[in-house]
């Protein structure tokens, strides 16, 4: 009994961790966009944050009800629901990403670099692409609609539930490559558009710490510009998530060519599709240490914002 009560806590601990992180980076940026000058990188984090939010709650908290022996708490309804705001959310987290590492480079692109023209400055802008982020990853799952089902409507003996609490019905050859065509050239996109965007702000920073080297006065040596220390996080972030996807891509290699799958390693597997996602508020968070020492300042709703204005340019 205490085995498994401890099993349990490990089970959830990363989750709970993860989401008070994203609730964290959420309300913060929330907080500093009621009285000062929006910028579009605090609104990309808020969706990011938000995304990340969805994905935890919808991938992790229904399987932590199952491991609690609640298995007949979701119909097909809710089925259809949670797998499709899951598999949604996964698509915005690479796009939102993506549109992340682009706002970076344009930021600290020279005034006549071709980046510095890709720099969104208005909102709504930014509010007008998460708009179709949107429509372009609900559309890519629309088939998740018809395919899913509670697993205690299928009358299988041969399923072994175990903490599944949703099945897949077989769908059709077309449907099936179809959507899996779209989803593979979604990733595809952003994967280039994040790596090219990605490397072209290690070029800056590279750039950056060459001038910096030339300069005699200490002062200046070690002194690292706000937009220079945005620019880390952001490729520091871009790694975290190509790490995790692609270790996902062998995790989702690995058991479709293997029938017996280990459920520890199916744990494993679990955690890696949703490491990005509980790793990148804490990067945000423990950056110089601005974030976490916001907190502090929440009385004090001046110094809170300012807290948070010195924290990303």
């Amino acid at each position: 009994m205490v085995l498994n009560l401890i099993k349990r806590i490990i089970f959830l601990s990363p989750t709970v961790l993860g989401i008070l992180g994203n609730v964290t980076v959420f309300l913060n940026y929330i907080l500093l966009l009621g009285g000062t000058e929006m910028k579009s990188v605090h609104l990309i984090l808020i969706h990011l944050a938000f995304t990340n939010i969805i994905m935890l709650f919808a991938k992790r908290v229904p399987k932590t009800i199952v491991a609690l022996e609640q298995r007949n708490f979701l119909h097909d309804t809710g089925c259809k629901i949670v797998v499709y705001l899951e598999r949604v959310a996964r698509g915005l987290s690479i796009c939102t990403s993506s549109l992340l590492t682009v706002t970076q480079a344009g930021t600290m692109s020279p005034a006549d670099s071709v980046w510095r023209r890709l720099r969104l400055k208005s909102p709504r802008h930014i509010l007008s692409i998460f708009i179709l982020f949107w429509i372009l990853n609900s559309f890519i799952s629309m088939n998740l609609l018809l395919s899913v089902i509670n697993i205690n409507s299928v009358n299988i003996s041969q399923i072994t539930k175990g903490d599944k609490y949703c099945y897949f019905l077989p769908e059709g050859w077309i449907i099936r490559w179809t959507f899996l065509t779209l989803m593979v050239l979604r990733d595809a996109v952003f994967l280039v558009i994040m790596g090219g965007s990605s490397g072209y702000l290690v070029f800056l920073l590279r750039r950056h710490h060459q001038r910096v080297l030339h300069l005699q006065s200490s002062k200046f040596l070690y002194k690292t510009p706000p937009e220079i220390r945005a620019a880390q996080s952001v490729l520091f972030l871009m790694l975290c998530f190509l790490v995790f996807y692609w270790a996902d891509c062998a995790f989702s290699m690995l058991f479709s060519s293997s029938l017996n799958i280990d459920s520890m390693v199916l744990h494993v597997q679990e955690y890696v599709t949703l490491g990005y996602a509980m790793l990148s508020p804490f990067v945000l968070i423990h950056r110089d240490g601005q974030l976490g020492a916001c907190f502090h300042h929440l009385k004090d709703r001046t110094s809170h914002r300012k807290c948070l204005i010195d924290l990303l340019c």
